[in-house]
C-alpha cells in the first residue's frame, strides 16, 4: 500500500540531504499519515481511512461529510 492520504492526494516529495560542505544526496519527504477510523451516519458505517494530519484538522473544522464530499469531488475517494 503505498503513503498516499485517501482525502487529499498528499504523498512523498524528493528532495536534497545537505551536509556542511554543501554534499547534497537524494532523500523522500513522507507525509505525515495516520490510520484512522471514522463513522458515516448517513450510511451508517465505520471506515478505516489512511489520512495526513492535516486532513484530520480539516476533518475536525469543517466535518467528515463535507471532507468525503470534497475528496469525491477531487477523485481520491471513490
Amino acid at each position: 500500500m503505498s503513503r498516499v492520504c485517501e482525502l487529499t492526494g498528499k504523498k512523498a516529495m524528493v528532495g536534497n540531504n545537505v551536509s556542511k560542505a554543501m554534499n547534497k544526496t537524494k532523500r523522500r519527504f513522507d507525509a505525515n499519515l495516520i490510520k484512522k477510523r471514522f463513522y458515516l451516519p448517513e450510511e451508517d458505517k465505520w471506515v478505516t481511512l489512511k489520512v495526513s494530519t492535516s486532513a484530520l484538522k480539516t476533518i475536525n473544522k469543517i466535518g467528515m461529510t463535507a471532507m468525503l464530499k470534497e475528496a469525491r469531488a477531487k477523485g481520491f475517494y471513490k
